[in-house]
């Protein structure tokens, strides 16, 4: 019998999916809305994805399976603004609908599209999922690796079932993503970190993405009761002038001041090799032009104890230092106690720092 191949391997793990409509029920041909790429996709062809394809006028979709799986702590996603100190299931499927050429889990995302990446998928329930997170401690759950935005019909089984058991649900995202994918996602996901890679489309459609598209979801996952948070990876020479920079701050606090903003350093890796690492001066930088374009919460990350003060979360109103951080490791959390607020001056901030009250159990 002749080996399957990895893509007839993973066409076996599919689902008919539910972020799609019929366009011509005649033609079999129908239109995807997972993605803000709206992939039109006829009978037996695929999405820019690779992985959501078109069989006799229904679409599949990925199910019932992870190709990447670790236990990380939150702040490795990162979130700052939620459940500090706690760790998170990592879940990863295989497939993108971008194709950057600095990805650091390319061998995951890149599936079906580059020969050399792939991975053998490892068949798992939503279950098995959940009760694995619980026998790690986890607090929440995190759909991450790939873009989840491709496989949410398989996060959505996940999340019902984590929110049964109490925990927290993240997504780790490029952000292009459609009103419709964040209606489905909404009732099951409390948290959406947003890569917001450049702020020049010329640049956004080299790495296969829109900058509207992305910039409409920082504020469409806002408007939904979503708590958000953003990284732009400082790559030197793509995306790392000051007035780029101003631009993606401003347009942050434009759609709220109180969104963390995660400035993080660039190493080589994948296809961009020429471009040395962001040195942690850049990161400074960039964390003070969000500060001064009014932002309250800005982070310089992947540098342990390199950036200053800047993995700290301080008060926005008496600036006393509230959660003290080394790279993802919480030295001190000064909010724990006092349900969120600045133990100094009383200030709210905002941010995820509660569980949630565990939900029926799903059918």
């Amino acid at each position: 019998m002749a080996r399957k191949s990895l893509q007839e391997r993973l066409d076996e793990l599919t689902v008919a999916g539910e972020l799609y409509e019929v366009v011509d029920a005649e033609a079999k041909s129908l239109r995807c809305y997972a993605c803000a790429h709206r992939c039109l996709i006829k009978e037996g062809r695929r999405g820019i994805c690779h992985v959501r394809y078109n069989e006799g006028g229904v679409l599949r979709v990925p199910h019932g399976y992870v190709a990447a799986l670790q236990v990380d702590p939150t702040e490795k996603k990162p979130f700052f603004h939620l459940l500090p100190g706690s760790t998170a299931l990592s879940f990863g499927m295989l497939g993108c609908d971008f194709h950057c050429s600095y990805c650091q889990n390319w061998v995951t995302s890149q599936t079906l599209r580059d020969d050399r990446a792939g991975r053998p998928p490892e068949p798992i329930s939503a279950q098995e999922l959940v009760r694995l997170a619980q026998s790690y401690g986890a607090s929440c759950i995190a759909s991450t690796y790939n873009e989840p935005l491709i496989t949410s019909e398989w996060a959505v089984s996940v999340f019902r079932r984590a929110r049964a058991a109490g925990m927290r649900t993240l997504y780790i995202s490029n952000g292009n993503a459609t009103p419709e994918a964040l209606a489905y996602l909404r009732p099951w996901l409390d948290a959406y970190k947003i890569d917001l890679k450049t702020m020049q489309d010329k640049q956004y459609r080299r790495l296969g993405g829109v900058l509207q598209h992305v910039l409409d979801t920082i504020k469409m996952a806002r408007e939904v009761g979503l708590w958000v948070e953003v990284v732009t990876l400082i790559v030197p020479g793509f995306n790392d002038s000051n007035e780029e920079l101003w631009d993606a701050a401003r347009y942050i606090a434009s759609v709220s001041r109180d969104i963390p903003w995660h400035v993080t350093a660039f190493h080589p890796d994948y296809k961009m090799t020429d471009p040395g690492r962001t040195p942690p001066e850049t990161l400074v930088r960039a964390a003070e032009i969000g500060l001064e374009a009014g932002l309250h919460y800005v982070y310089a990350g992947n540098l342990p104890g390199a950036t200053e003060d800047w993995e700290n979360t301080r008060c926005p109103s008496c600036k006393a230092t509230l959660i003290r951080r080394h790279g993802f490791y919480v030295l001190e959390n000064r909010l724990a106690r006092t349900g969120g607020r600045c133990p100094e001056c009383g200030t709210a901030i905002p941010g995820v720092w509660t569980m949630p009250e565990p939900a029926a159990e799903p059918a």
